[in-house]
């Protein structure tokens, strides 16, 4: 059964680094893409970065590429988002969600792409 928690949000200033990770005690991401969300007071959740069960494949949207970094630590069963030079509009509510399916050289982008959803973290970047 896949269970996902995130955990590592917060309230920072505009600039600063925060860590999120996403911990499945279901023992189901290692062999899965996983992908980081984020969801913005009256606004659509949108994509903001996804990795390959592998980790090979990575890919991330265009307003945090640059910023953001991707990774996962299959053997803890753990994927992370590493936020940098974080900024006021970088503020939402920051989901991990897990595509069971697993293929090579394909990523979702789309929220009806992940099957399994965290609660959610709060992420606050204040200016």
């Amino acid at each position: 059964q896949v269970q996902l928690v995130e955990s590592g949000g917060g309230l920072v200033q505009a600039g600063d680094s925060l860590r999120l990770s996403c911990a499945d005690s279901g023992r189901t991401l290692a062999s899965s893409a996983m992908a980081w969300f984020r969801q913005a007071p009256g606004k659509e959740r949108e994509f903001v970065a996804a990795i390959g069960w592998r980790g090979g494949d990575i890919y991330y949207a265009p307003s945090v590429k640059g910023r953001f970094t991707i990774s996962r630590e299959n053997a803890k069963n753990t994927v992370y988002l590493q936020m940098d030079t974080l900024k006021p509009e970088d503020t939402a509510v920051y989901y991990c969600a897990l595509d069971p399916r697993t293929r090579d050289g394909y990523l979702a982008t789309m929220v009806a792409g992940y099957d399994y959803w965290g609660q959610g973290t709060q992420v606050t970047v204040s200016s």
